[in-house]
């Protein structure tokens, strides 16, 4: 099980830099202020879904694979977190312009 929440997090950690270097040549080109929040928060949205709601999902499974893997993708969320003090999972405040 151990190996299968690192897995999660190695998923999670793919799929969020994935996001981020898109969101970024997204929002960073010649958008508004507005837009930019905007297109951010989408993608926030979409990591806090699949970290923590696939990471739910995956426990009621109640499959040894599934509790692991779903752990680890919740983990890989907190984690990104916490060491990017939300930059990178679009929790930081400053990423909106404020």
């Amino acid at each position: 099980m151990v190996g299968l929440a690192l897995a999660g997090v190695a998923i999670y950690s793919v799929i969020n830099v994935m996001v981020v270097f898109g969101v970024l040549m997204v929002a960073g080109s010649a958008m508004g202020g507005d837009q930019a929040g905007v297109v951010i928060g989408a993608a926030a949205a979409f990591l806090a879904l699949v970290g923590l709601g696939v990471g739910v999902g995956l426990l009621l499974v109640r499959k040894p694979w599934s509790i692991g893997t779903g752990l680890g993708l919740m983990i890989g969320w907190a984690l990104w977190s916490i060491v990017t003090a939300g930059l990178c999972t679009g929790l930081n405040p400053s990423l909106y312009g404020g």
